[in-house]
């Protein structure tokens, strides 16, 4: 005997699934402003990207039209730098490889590659080192000095370390000489160094992203001085997350040096500008900021958290620019832009998924120039705000990592498409039910 009741109460389930699925797809898609088109700045030079999941190499004219990409399977690209002869260095690691050392195979190996963009793109040289598993195991960012050594972060050893031109290893700096270190670093994501820049004789600036820090290591001396330095205990557990810092020798009571992340929250690659200045991708806040020195603390000047109406979704690069604007690598919205100090977009170019970083030609990152721009505080400061969907924001994080998502797509979508498929199932149950009674 059929349910009228149960029928009607299913139909209206399955068209309330509908609405709820796209109504908010198609106000969202319809609403989101139009990116506007680059500026007519005669004197802006190429972009080079390199892109995480694409797994490429990317450089754009100025247009933002793409000139000519290398791509390899199973590979993710890092920080990239044009060097003098035309050729790009690029950090890099690629899983499912035979050479394993002590390793298991398949493997994977980390390092850096050197691509030829002409004739047709291809690697020209590789230098790398073997790893067990791609995840959190990379060589983020890899930089030549001027002594023809070639220095790297190793985010699976947490150490920064220099080869000479025959591949040998000329200095290291490991984390465990200044963190509390787990037993095996490599068998946990627990710093995650994702850069390191030369910023001046033998010093260098290193990214700690778990511990919300940077840090100055002198060559022969160690860490010299601390950004975002340790000053309150409350701030702990945002280091601690996901295996992150611990109290690992059981020795201070559970303390870890975590930095403030109202100030850094998981950054990627900052800008020296200068010993009182730092521009950085403050990457969990969703923002790019302006550090300066003052009165022995730093503080935040000047950030930026959108471009053309549409928020950051995980800022992983940002350049200050001879010119004063600021070009930055918007991970999860897979874009780059270009905005002016009161954050007016003047250029902008889709890309592959998740681009790390961009650099700008000529003139790559400029770093410890007293010649480049700074703010001033004109420009806006967006404040820090927590994550409220967490569960969501990890499953838009992940489905942005294999997927092109719009920027219009945010992790609130996912939880509507998952309250519409909730009730599509019961609406269609019911109805199923209702003919067979």
């Amino acid at each position: 005997m059929r349910s009228p009741s149960r029928q009607r109460l299913g139909a209206l389930l399955v068209v309330l699934a509908v609405i709820v699925v796209v109504g908010p797809l198609a106000v969202s898609a319809a609403t989101t402003p139009t990116a506007s088109a680059a500026d007519n700045d005669s004197t802006r030079g190429a972009t080079l990207v390199g892109m995480q999941s694409e797994g490429a190499v990317t450089q754009y004219d100025a247009n933002g039209d793409e000139v000519w990409t290398e791509r390899g399977e199973n590979v993710d690209y890092f920080d990239v730098t044009k060097l003098d002869n035309g050729t790009v260095l690029a950090g890099f690691i690629v899983e499912g490889e035979q050479s394993c050392g002590e390793y298991e195979a398949p493997c994977s190996r980390t390092g850096y590659r050197l691509i030829e963009p002409q004739p047709e793109p291809h690697v020209v040289n590789e230098w790398s080192f073997p790893v067990a598993t791609k995840l959190n195991s990379e060589v983020h960012d890899a930089n030549i000095l001027s002594s023809g050594e070639v220095i790297m972060t190793d985010m699976d050893a947490e150490r920064v370390f220099t080869i000479a031109p025959n591949g040998t290893t000329t200095w290291q700096w490991n984390a465990s000489n200044f963190y509390d270190a787990p037993p095996d670093p490599t068998q946990t994501d627990w710093l995650h160094i994702n850069d390191v820049d030369p910023i001046g004789g033998d010093r260098y600036m290193v990214s700690v992203r778990n511990a919300n820090q940077l840090l100055v290591i002198e060559r022969g001396e160690g860490v010299v001085d601390v950004i975002n330095e340790d000053t309150e205990r409350g701030n702990d557990q945002n280091c601690k997350a996901n295996n992150g810092l611990a109290d690992y020798s059981n020795d201070s009571g559970g303390d870890v040096r975590c930095g403030d992340p109202e100030i850094l929250n998981h950054q990627h690659n900052p800008q020296y500008l200068g010993p009182d200045a730092i521009l950085v991708a403050d990457s969990e806040n969703d923002r790019v900021v302006e550090l300066h020195e003052r009165n022995g603390s730093w503080e935040v000047v000047w950030g930026v958290d959108s471009s053309n109406g549409v928020r950051f979704d995980w800022p992983r690069d940002a350049d200050r620019l001879p010119n004063g604007n600021t070009l930055i690598t918007d991970s999860r919205n897979n874009r780059v832009v270009e905005v002016t100090p009161e954050g007016e977009t003047v250029w902008n170019t889709d890309t592959g998924i998740w681009p790390y970083e961009a650099e700008r030609l000529p003139y790559n990152e400029i770093l410890n120039d007293d010649q480049l721009p700074r703010m001033n505080g004109t420009g806006d400061t967006p404040t820090t705000s927590g994550e409220t969907l967490p569960l969501l924001g990890q499953a838009h994080a992940g489905l942005s990592y294999v997927v092109s998502l719009p920027v219009w797509f945010q992790p609130w979508h996912i939880g509507a498409l998952a309250l519409g498929v909730i009730f599509a199932l019961v609406g269609g149950v019911l109805v199923w039910s209702g003919r067979r009674r």
